[in-house]
């Protein structure tokens, strides 16, 4: 918000028994990315606006995902666990700098967006107090209402404590608040225990608010935004509309998706203009696909940068530190792992292609690998511009295959391949001079025009 500073404090600080993992809670994935990460990303990023997060004790995982999704983030720990307000006073020290806007959310909200934050802030600025995030639920049994007069909030009644006119009402307590900077800490700081369990609840400081004379208000969201995640089943509805948000994104961004509902994407991946995903494609994290590039069905995709006009698939897997350069061709039970592929390159059958730099316009054929493990370390395969590898043949890791050398099928190569020339089964070399020229003069004759 213009003119404004915030400081975002998220509370991670829960373990999730609920989960039943040893997995904090926080660090379950929707989408290829942290609950944690989601929520963080949301958050007022840029001049003016600070980040704390709130976690358990020996709970460094959960700092250093943190640190990971958002490097302006400090971190703060909740050495016991006494209820929300305890939480957000961990941070106490952030808080005391005064920021003009004090957010409080919570790090298992993954679906919550950037102009929900923003839409919190308005009320402020305008000289509320507290503006408190609320939803319609379309079953409010087991959350706290939010009780309004007018525009102002009044109190946040628990269901317990609830009579039966306060238990009609569907405006639910989403827990996300933000607090005007100037008083927030005076408010939060009178937040006691008063209640069955011994704890200090945010929702307290409404009352606060009202006794000092100040305003509260509330703002409404979606109540799939404010899903919190405390069970496994609730991830797996979480990812589902995380899913089909991305998809929509997608789709309205020109992307052609046969079978969308077929279709996982990562949050962060990025598409050019004109590209078209087949059914049952998996994209996982870190994953860019240029322009005109097509990912055929059953493919998965992770870590790897797709160049435009490139073919995928079908059924190919693309691995970690992957490049597919323009108009490059990887076909149907391809695998590749940290390769580097030009432009016009082609890979269509059977084969994996692992810590490889393949030069532009090479064919490698089907059935060929490139062997890159010895039982203790990875090797380089270097395969040259022009080069042909038939079929069947083994690539012993570390060598190199010159430009316009030719492999002869079913070869096993252990030793350097000078260019253009030829190798057959057992590295046995022909280096008759132009054999490789021919070879390709030979083929570009056969070559019918389009």
């Amino acid at each position: 918000m213009t003119g404004r500073t915030s400081l975002t404090i998220v509370l991670a600080a829960g373990e999730g028994t609920r989960m039943r993992s040893s997995t904090p809670k926080v660090l379950h994935q929707v989408a290829s990315q942290s609950l944690l990460g989601h929520v963080l990303a949301a958050a007022p990023h840029g001049a003016g606006s600070a980040l704390a997060v709130v976690v358990g004790p020996d709970r460094q995982d959960v700092a250093d995902e943190a640190r990971r999704v958002r490097p302006d983030a400090a971190t703060f720990i909740q050495h016991e666990r006494l209820g929300t307000a305890h939480a957000v006073l961990a941070a106490k020290d952030a808080i005391a700098k005064g920021a003009d806007d004090l957010l409080i959310a919570f790090g298992d909200t993954p679906l919550i967006s950037a102009e929900t934050f923003e839409r919190l802030r308005a009320p402020l600025k305008a000289g509320a107090a507290l503006t408190v995030l609320g939803f319609r639920a379309a079953d409010p049994t087991g959350y706290g209402r939010l009780l309004v007069e007018g525009d102002q909030l009044v109190a946040i009644r628990e269901h317990a404590d609830a009579t039966a006119a306060e238990r009609a009402v569907d405006l639910c307590n989403a827990g996300v608040m933000a607090f005007a900077g100037k008083t927030a800490l005076a408010i939060i700081e009178q937040i006691g225990t008063s209640n069955s369990k011994g704890e200090y609840y945010l929702t307290d400081a409404v009352e606060i608010v009202r006794s000092m004379g100040l305003r509260a208000s509330v703002i409404e969201t979606g109540e799939d935004e404010v899903r919190g995640i405390n069970t496994k089943a609730q991830l797996a509805e979480a990812e589902a509309i995380m899913q089909a948000r991305l998809r929509k994104a997608a789709l309205d961004a020109g992307v052609t998706i046969v079978a969308p509902e077929t279709v996982h994407l990562a949050a962060d991946t990025t598409f050019g203009n004109d590209v078209t995903i087949e059914q049952y494609v998996v994209i996982g994290p870190g994953v860019s696909i240029a322009d005109g590039a097509v990912i055929h069905a059953f493919s998965h995709i992770v870590q790897a940068a797709i160049g435009k006009k490139a073919s995928i698939g079908p059924y190919a897997r693309i691995r970690p530190g992957t490049s597919v350069g323009e108009g490059a061709r990887i076909g149907n039970f391809v695998e590749a792992k940290a390769a580097i592929l030009e432009a016009g390159v082609k890979v269509n059958h059977l084969t994996y292609v692992g810590d490889t730099h393949i030069g532009a316009g090479a064919n490698i054929g089907a059935g060929t690998i490139t062997c890159n493990y010895d039982g203790f370390n990875k090797h380089k395969t270097i395969i040259g511009a022009g080069a042909f590898v038939g079929s069947n043949s083994s690539l012993v890791a570390p060598v190199k295959i010159g430009t316009g050398a030719y492999i002869g099928s079913g070869s096993v190569i252990t030793r350097d391949v000078p260019d253009d020339a030829l190798a057959v089964e057992r590295n046995e070399v022909s280096t008759k001079e132009g054999w490789g020229k021919r070879f390709r003069d030979k083929n570009a004759a056969n070559k019918k025009p389009k």
